[in-house]
């Protein structure tokens, strides 16, 4: 009777030790992360449906929950919100991938701005005028009485060319000279046969119209609609909701996704400077934390909470724009010509496919694009390529926000990348609207599939 009674007494503790064992173990990693060093944090953005993980983590009390008191507050273009980070005003921002990129090589203000967080994936439009889609639906192949999508730019150059004809310029908004509607509106024209002009900085040419079959200008994205309306531009490309305001206010119709150019690409990030990152380091991971829970609940049960967030960002101070245009993408549908409504359910990603992780290869592609126009002015190698992605990519950062989510059972770890194996780098991507592949370890071999692009040559 005593023995039996040692061995369950044995057993018992055995037991007791084990759980005691795993709960210091999983305290001590949440411990791993310190208390804020800054707690008071002020955030810009500019008003786009991508902002949504600044708001939902504001909203939802994600920020707080990590100790942090945010204020957010919308910007008036890209670049006083560029400016804003850089002088201190701002402690972090919803960024165009190319900002941190292009601020970190000189391109326009030189600083140091890192991003540990990717925004989103997909959510840009491309649209043009009523006028010019007249036009170009002639070209178009129709099924069942709808033109067949995706619409190439193959379908625009007869209009381009005809304009030329008349001594009439083809022009074109995008919302900032790094933007990523930017590259992918030159990506779209140029797999059509369309020369997007060509950037020369040490000449002091900054324009990026050299050569150009159409001209591109900056229009601060909720100003595209009414420049569009005022006959300034025959088209434009921006981030959501302002292709769907075109359509709402029958001034034009969208005819490319971006998702349709490249399948699931990375659109924005946020931005910190470097020097905030390493002076406040458990702050920065903190606001990683709160930012991957608010994407997470942007995707979660099949974009389930995708109406509450629209009617977050309907709200005048976030993106301000009705909630039914709003709606029109965030809800996964877009809508192309007036009452050609179809399902796109990744038009606006926030979490899946790993969306929110820094891939190195993302911060490459963009760098690559620099390079094709000329923003990059001289050929560099490989390494160049990958050493910036470093510098400015910070997966580390985004790996311990992760681990901590994990830890404290918010997120399970088979919704992140194995960090013990990720390099960084994606695999080779195939689904681009030219059928070009890329492979981010190898830059300059990408360059050179490009018929349209510079590559080894300076201008």
């Amino acid at each position: 009777m005593y023995s039996v009674f040692l061995t369950f007494l044995t057993n018992n503790i055995k037991t007791f030790l084990i759980g005691i064992t795993a709960l210091l173990v999983s305290l001590n990693a949440v411990a791993e992360l310190g208390e804020p060093e800054k707690d008071e944090l002020k955030f810009g953005f500019i008003k786009l449906t991508d902002m949504a993980p600044i708001a939902i983590a504001y909203e939802n009390g994600y920020f707080e929950d990590e100790g942090l008191y945010v204020t957010i507050e919308a910007q008036a273009n890209w670049k006083v919100l560029l400016d804003g980070v850089i002088d201190g005003g701002l402690d972090g921002a919803h960024m165009l991938a190319g900002q941190p990129l292009a601020a970190t090589i000189g391109y326009g203000t030189k600083a140091h701005i890192v991003t540990p967080f990717s925004m989103d994936l997909n959510g840009n439009g491309i649209t043009v005028s009523n006028e010019i889609w007249e036009q170009m639906k002639k070209n178009i192949p129709v099924e069942n009485g709808k033109p067949v999508h995706p619409i190439k730019a193959d379908y625009l150059k007869p209009v381009v060319d005809d304009l030329a004809d008349q001594g009439k310029p083809f022009k074109m908004g995008m919302v900032f000279p790094v933007s990523t509607h930017n590259y992918e509106l030159r990506y779209w024209l140029a797999a059509g046969g369309i020369h997007p002009g060509y950037y020369a900085p040490h000449k002091g040419d900054t324009a990026g119209t050299i050569d150009a079959q159409a001209l591109l200008s900056v229009t601060p994205p909720p100003q595209m609609p009414a420049t569009l309306e005022a006959g300034t531009i025959h088209g434009y490309c921006v981030g959501e909701p302002w292709n769907q305001q075109a359509v709402f206010k029958d001034i034009g119709v969208p005819v490319i996704t971006d998702y349709e150019i490249w399948k699931n690409n990375p659109e924005k990030v946020f931005g910190m400077t470097k020097e905030f990152t390493e002076k406040y380091p458990n702050t920065t991971a903190r606001v990683v934390k709160a930012l991957i829970r608010a994407a997470k609940w942007l995707d979660e049960n099949d974009n389930a909470n995708r109406p509450a967030a629209v009617k977050i960002l309907s709200q005048s101070n976030y993106v301000g724009a009705d909630y039914d245009v709003i709606a029109n993408s965030m809800t996964g549908t877009f809508e192309y010509e007036k009452g050609d409504k179809r399902s796109v359910p990744d038009f606006n990603v926030f979490f899946r496919y790993n969306a929110t992780y820094p891939y190195y290869s993302d911060a490459i592609w963009y760098l690559t694009q620099m390079r094709r126009w000329g923003q990059i002015s001289e050929p560099k190698s490989d390494e160049w390529f990958k050493k910036i992605a470093a510098d400015v990519y910070k997966p580390e950062i985004y790996e311990i926000a992760a681990k901590e989510l994990i830890a404290e059972g918010l997120i399970s770890a088979d919704e992140f990348p194995d960090f013990a194996t990720e390099s960084g780098f994606k695999p080779e991507q195939t689904e681009f609207i030219d059928g070009i592949s890329y492979d981010g370890s190898k830059p300059n071999e990408y360059l050179e599939k490009f018929s349209i692009g510079l590559k080894q040559d300076v201008l």
